[in-house]
């Protein structure tokens, strides 16, 4: 399994996902490299099944190992929520910029700061076959968005044991730390192992 494609578009996503697999012999495709791709609508109840539904759709559309993630932040003081609704929570506040507030005021008044990030990865090998590989990051929400980089939600959480945001860690930082590279992590040590 030594060439794969990765269900994205998401130029943030890419360069976090290619960074991990630097060096590794692995050569990842994205939606980018290829034409007008449809995709499938996201309609599963968890960040597991919206995952599948994308490796699944890529495998048959591709004929080639595919795999998907799909994350998003959970907030206590949201019940947990937005969840698998992280994006579409930000459109329909009118923005990320909006977004911060709403949390924010959110977690003052109710004095809970607690979140998390997921990241659910789904591997699908073959048409039998999906493995899933999780990451999860635990952390608080900051009283007033912080830093430059980063993408989405990252200005707004600081993660358990650090004093910054993810936006204001370089992506070097992030990727040692962040759900994403958890989840990615574990994806390349299973692939590494198939190949040899």
């Amino acid at each position: 399994m030594n060439e794969l494609i990765f269900f994205s578009h998401n130029k943030y996503k890419i360069k976090e996902i290619l960074s991990i697999f630097q060096n590794s012999n692995i050569n990842i495709l994205t939606l980018n490299d290829f034409n007008c791709i449809i995709k499938p609508q996201e309609n599963g109840k968890t960040f597991e099944e919206n995952a599948r539904i994308k490796s699944e759709f890529g495998f048959n559309y591709f004929g080639l190992p595919c795999f998907a993630d799909d994350s998003g932040i959970c907030i206590n003081a949201l019940d947990n929520s937005p969840g698998i609704k992280s994006n579409r929570f930000q459109k329909k506040n009118g923005g990320y910029k909006k977004t911060f507030e709403i949390i924010i005021n959110k977690a003052k008044s109710k004095k809970k700061f607690g979140a998390y990030f997921q990241t659910s990865i789904a591997l699908t090998i073959n048409h039998k076959k999906t493995i899933y590989f999780n990451g999860i990051v635990k952390g608080i929400i900051s009283s007033t968005p912080l830093g430059s980089f980063g993408f989405h939600y990252d200005p707004i959480f600081i993660p358990n044991g650090t004093n910054k945001t993810f936006a204001q860690m370089s992506s070097e930082e992030k990727n040692t730390i962040s759900h994403r590279y958890i989840a990615t992590k574990k994806l390349r040590e299973f692939l590494l192992k198939s190949i040899n």
